[in-house]
């Protein structure tokens, strides 16, 4: 497991973190389709912490595209690098999660995060932050709305409905399995809203959440279990 420091001149208070937010905003690429669903590589990223020892986790797991057989893993262990602020969340994980990304013996893919992209109220979630700073083509699925509006889609897996700030689609609602609640998938970089939400459903076969989300959640778990004995 790699063992992350603070980067040095990473934002130390709110005021650094949103200016940053608004220079690297400008970054993001919206207008890539993205590689196409069920091709190439596709990585999870997670994170777990240990409040009472300041640490955090990160891991990454590779999954094959088409097979979701994993292909490579790596965690990273850090101490946390931001106080606790909604919105400014990318602060708390982002060196130790691209720490767990560089340390795979092969390139990740398309990068599918727990949580949030355009679908942010500052429109700069993990997402988005994490895909400007790598170049690489990421997306967000989250398992509650935030703070947006959406009507229910319909029962049936694979349905779908914007989710809204005032008139801006910023992501979709969308349904993985029949009758069970959705998820939430917006863009994070260099991928359509379409694409994000078919890449999402090639990895929910069998579960409301992407295999991606499934298997990083349980490997930071266990990896947080032995950094802290």
């Amino acid at each position: 497991m790699k063992t992350v420091r603070v980067p040095a001149g990473w934002p130390a208070t709110e005021e650094q973190a949103r200016a940053a937010q608004d220079e690297l905003r400008g970054r993001v690429v919206l207008d890539e389709p993205g590689p196409p669903p069920g091709t190439g590589t596709v990585t999870g990223v997670d994170v777990a912490y240990d409040d009472e020892r300041d640490l955090v986790v990160a891991a990454a797991v590779v999954l094959d595209a088409a097979s979701l057989r994993v292909v490579a893993e790596a965690t990273a262990v850090g101490q946390v690098s931001f106080p606790y602020v909604p919105g400014l969340l990318a602060f708390r994980e982002i060196p130790t999660v691209l720490a767990a990304l560089d340390t795979l013996p092969c390139p990740p893919g398309l990068v599918v995060c727990d949580g949030y992209g355009l679908a942010h109220p500052r429109r700069f979630g993990l997402a988005s932050h994490l895909g400007v700073l790598t170049g690489l083509p990421t997306i967000g699925v989250a398992k509650n709305p935030f703070t947006f509006a959406y009507q229910e889609p319909g029962a049936p897996r694979g349905s779908a409905s914007p989710l809204l700030a005032g008139a801006d689609e910023v992501g979709r609602a969308l349904r993985t399995r029949d009758g069970v609640k959705p998820v939430f998938v917006s863009v994070g970089h260099r991928v359509s809203l379409d694409h994000a939400g078919a890449h999402t459903l090639a990895l929910t076969p069998k579960y409301r959440l992407p295999e991606t989300t499934r298997r990083a959640d349980s490997l930071c778990r266990r990896a947080l279990q032995e950094a802290t004995p």
